[in-house]
């Protein structure tokens, strides 16, 4: 098996779609961070998927939001087909995206998860005591990355962004 990063853009949608509900099940919508980047579009730039051959085995999708006027990345969803779960294709998504905010100058990013798993990547809910979500989270599951050491606010709510 081969597998390659490819750009989430050259994925038709209905197949990611599919993954999605195989990885998370088709009341995926009704999460929290779904109303969070309801009607925006990924970032192209940080959006992957991981092919062997012409299977989806998973993707990564990031999303600009802000809080107030400072603009943050959404992580997520970091999707691996069921079948490929704990073969690190999740790893090599995260770190693809990661390496490529590099190449925009590492803007902060903010993500729904388990610390257990993404404090590995730098993040932590160390910034994120005072924000806030439109719907129900766990506290210590929303977590931050800022290796750039941007200005972060605060308190606020945490919402869509048109652009990053």
């Amino acid at each position: 098996m081969v597998t390659q990063l490819v750009s989430l853009s050259v994925i038709e949608p209905e197949r990611v779609e599919l993954l999605l509900d195989a990885a998370f099940g088709a009341d995926r919508h009704q999460r929290t961070a779904y109303k969070v980047r309801e009607g925006s579009q990924p970032i192209d730039a940080l959006s992957v998927a991981l092919t062997d051959s012409d299977d989806l085995i998973a993707t990564i999708q990031c999303w600009p939001v802000r809080i107030g006027t400072t603009g943050l990345v959404l992580v997520g969803p970091v999707a691996v087909r069921p079948d490929r779960q704990n073969q690190g294709h999740g790893r090599r998504l995260m770190q693809s995206s990661l390496a490529a905010a590099t190449q925009i100058g590492d803007p902060p990013m903010v993500m729904i998860g388990d610390p257990e798993y993404y404090g590995r990547f730098g993040f932590s809910a160390v910034a994120t005591g005072g924000w806030r979500l439109p719907g129900p989270w766990e506290p210590r599951r929303l977590l931050a990355r800022n290796v750039a050491n941007h200005m972060l606010p605060d308190h606020g709510m945490l919402e869509r962004a048109d652009a990053l």
